[in-house]
Order: C-alpha cells, then structure tokens, then sequence
C-alpha cells in the first residue's frame, strides 16, 4: 500500500517549447509525487514525445518559458548528464543500436556514471539475471552489442531492464509499447507496475490504452495541441477508448 502522504518528485508550471519557428508546447502544468505512476495519451503531433524530450534535455527543443523543478532543483538548468545523474530516466520510443558495447558493459557504466561506483561483476550479474527473468530475457542478451539486432521488442525490454537498474527517481517511459505484440505490452507494463515504489514515480506516454489493461496508473491526462486538456482517473482512458478524442478538442483551442 502507498503512503498517503509522498513527497514531490516533479512540478511542471506553465512549460512552454519549440523547434526551430514552431512552437510545439503551449503550457504544460503537472505535479508527480513519489509513489504515483501517471498517464499521459493524446493523438499524434499533440506534443507527448516532445515533452519527454525536454524533460530529458534534448538540444533540438528550446524552452520558451515555464518552469520545472525536480527533486527540489530547477530542472532547466541542469546539463542532460546531470539529470541523469539525479535520477531522470527516459526510455526511448526507437532505442539506438550501439555496436561494440555489450549491453552488460553498458548497464555496469551507466550504473556506476548514476550510483558513483562501478559495482562489482558477480553481484552485478546475479542482479541481472533476477531482473531478466522477470522481463522473459535470456541471459545471453548480456553478451550482445547493445540494441543491436535486437526485435522492436527486445530493445524495448532491454529499455526496461536499464530502468530496474538504474533504478531512477522519475522515470519517463515514451510510447514503449510501440512496435510490441500483445505478449510483449503484457510482460514489459507489468515489469513496470513491479517497478513502482513508494520512493519513485512513473510518467508512460501512450496512445494504446489496451497497456492499461497490465498497469493501474493513479492519474491520465490527455495532452492536445500542446496542453493538457483534462486530467482523471483511469476512467479518463476508458472515455478515450469509447468516444476517441474528438471530446476534447474545444478544450484543446480554448
């Protein structure tokens, strides 16, 4: 059971951003606290990839004005490693494919860049193999180059695999059930409700709602035109399945 009482993970206010001359996010407010994991859906082009992207600091998205704090820090100001480090986790929507890097080199240097420490190799790989088991992964995954190779969805496992080690504060999950048959959305989203900690949150972006059917967020907000439109309980998504998001497009222009 969650505690009632959680403390702040991240407050956005009034985020705004472009690229290049277009502006793409128009407002942005949300509060997450520790223990939450929130939904955000809305169709495409209504910002939802962007907003993880600035979040996580990509170069390419200016942020126009707004505020973001985030563990008690301003957010915006933090270098893209620094955020990392503080513990922000975005699991990409078309994970890279890195030759030459096994992904169990990868996971002990990402674990030391965030714990400080490089952790010692057989404890390492007993942890693992506990998390790969609990993601369906064989463990001869650890001995290839990183995503290279990989199905839509074992490189999608994999993005999950680093989040149980890496273990973040706040982590954002962009449209990872993109590309996965249903047996892959089950085991990756009930992987994901396993990961959800009083001392943590989670943000998922997605336009599936069937994921829902693996995960019971505490809260959905439907992202449209660059706003957050409305916000609810997860019969927010059920209205979405029925009526689609036609509803919500005065909101979206108001």
């Amino acid at each position: 059971m969650k505690a009632e009482k959680s403390y702040e993970i991240m407050t956005i206010r009034d985020l705004k951003s472009s690229v290049g001359e277009q502006e793409i996010l128009k407002g942005i407010d949300l509060d997450i606290h520790a223990g939450e994991i929130h939904v955000i859906m809305g169709p495409n082009g209504a910002g939802k990839s962007t907003l993880a992207n600035v979040l996580m600091g990509h170069p390419s998205h200016e942020v126009t004005s707004g505020k973001v704090n985030f563990m008690g820090k301003d957010l915006l100001e933090m270098k893209v490693d620094e955020r990392a480090k503080a513990g922000l986790f975005l699991s990409f929507q078309y994970p890279e494919e890195v030759p030459g890097v096994t992904v169990e080199n990868f996971l002990r240097t990402a674990k030391k860049e965030v714990a400080g420490i490089m952790p010692m190799a057989f404890s390492f790989k007993k942890e693992l193999s506990q998390k790969m088991d609990m993601l369906n992964m064989d463990s001869k995954y650890l001995e290839r180059y990183l995503n290279q190779g990989f199905s839509g969805g074992e490189k999608k496992k994999n993005e999950i695999l680093q989040m149980s080690v890496l273990n973040p504060k706040l982590a954002i999950l962009d449209e990872t059930d993109s590309g996965l048959d249903i047996d892959a959305i089950r085991v990756v989203y009930e992987s994901v409700q396993k990961l959800s900690k009083e001392d943590n949150a989670i943000l998922i972006i997605t336009h599936y709602n069937k994921i829902l059917n693996y995960i019971k967020p505490d809260f959905v907000h439907v992202l449209m035109d660059g706003k957050i439109v409305q916000s609810g309980d997860i019969g927010l998504a059920e209205a979405i399945e029925a009526n689609g998001y036609e509803h919500f497009k005065q909101s979206a222009t108001a």
